[in-house]
């Protein structure tokens, strides 16, 4: 078994006296794409802003390529980027500038990190002078990974990539991660759309009242009707 890209070992997530998630152990290998599934209110968000410091977990650690991750910004510079739920992109800012302020902590690369995301999303390119929120919700999600991608990540943490958007325009968003996939960007996927998620995972974590019931291969959970159990 390979090092692990990014590891979880026994986190609790609070806020104030509610604990979100409980004794998570969770691990990402290097190039492998990882679907966290379950139920509103299972802990998925929270899960996502444990890993990256946004909530410092109340309990366990988590590493980065054997760092451990003291908070936000050490999580970006180890290489680590996470696309919020809602997109949350900058309503009066460009396109341009939405971008830019994805690469702060990487300037000197921001030139090339643009182009690359330009390439993949052409349609940002084109409305590189609009304003964030003058954009489609599906060109917005775009911008918001666009803009998590200017930190020239080693991991991508999405947060509800569907939420909100066409089918066809999901299919093209997942085709997108996928050719970074390819290309060796590991990903981590909250997907309310479970057999899109399914589809891409090479595992899948099934979170519930924040704890992971479930931890395999999409064909072990079809196999033990691990999903079905979990959402109904």
């Amino acid at each position: 078994m390979s090092k692990p890209l990014l590891s979880a070992r026994g986190v609790d997530v609070a806020y104030g006296p509610i604990t979100a998630v409980r004794n998570l152990t969770l691990r990402v290998d290097p190039g492998e794409t990882v679907a966290l599934l379950g139920p509103n209110g299972a802990g998925k968000t929270s899960t996502l802003r444990g890993l990256t410091g946004l909530v410092r977990p109340t309990a366990g650690k988590v590493l980065f390529d054997g760092t451990r991750i003291t908070g936000p910004d050490h999580a970006v510079s180890l290489g680590l980027a996470h696309v919020p739920e809602g997109r949350r992109v900058f309503p009066d800012l460009t396109v341009t500038q939405n971008l830019l302020l994805g690469g702060w902590r990487a300037k000197s690369r921001a030139a090339a990190q643009q182009e690359m995301v330009f390439e993949l999303f052409p349609r940002l390119a084109s409305r590189r002078d609009q304003r964030g929120g003058s954009l489609s919700g599906g060109e917005q999600q775009m911008l918001a990974i666009g803009r998590a991608l200017m930190s020239a990540p080693r991991l991508l943490l999405i947060d509800e990539l569907s939420l909100g958007l066409a089918p066809l325009v999901v299919d093209e968003l997942v085709e997108r991660l996928m050719q970074l996939n390819r290309e060796g960007m590991s990903l981590v996927l909250i997907e309310q759309f479970v057999h899109r998620a399914l589809e891409v995972a090479d595992r899948v974590y099934i979170l519930n009242k924040g704890r992971v019931t479930f931890e395999g291969t999409p064909a072990e959970a079809a196999r033990l009707g691990a999903v079905e159990e979990a959402y109904l």
